[in-house]
């Protein structure tokens, strides 16, 4: 007969990771050699679908103008006007968030600061090397 080894009642494990606040919520980001390849923001994609859907209505006549439109969403005009500058992201830089490769710094809060219009001076401004990690 053999003696069982006694099994600790406690077993401690050590995760190295940070709590980050992201799109309104809070979020465990773990080391970079841990990162998951690819994270989506929900919280930025559905500010994106809704922003290019209002963009939609606009332009096929719906509705006639800004205000009209967010009185009929129940949101407020300055809520709308900026996240319909999503729309005016580069192509790049929306296919990325899509795709869940932006960088940690790509979040819905920095996409509704005024960004420059043209698509290079984004990326740059957004430095192009960590949104597309």
């Amino acid at each position: 007969m053999t003696r069982a080894m006694a099994v600790p009642e406690t077993l401690t494990i050590h995760v190295p990771f940070r709590i980050v606040k992201r799109g309104g919520r809070k979020e465990m980001q773990l080391p970079d050699r841990f990162r998951p390849e690819r994270t989506l923001d929900s919280a930025l994609i559905k500010a994106l679908a809704r922003a290019f859907r209002w963009k939609r209505m606009l332009e096929s006549g719906e509705f006639t103008t800004i205000a009209e439109l967010a009185a009929r969403e129940g949101i407020a005009l300055s809520y709308l006007t900026r996240l319909l500058r999503l729309t005016l992201l580069a192509p790049e830089l929306v296919s990325t968030i899509l795709d869940g490769r932006q960088g940690p710094d790509v979040t819905l809060a920095r996409l509704m600061e005024p960004l420059p219009a043209e698509w290079s001076d984004q990326r740059a401004a957004l430095d192009h090397r960590r949104v597309c990690s």
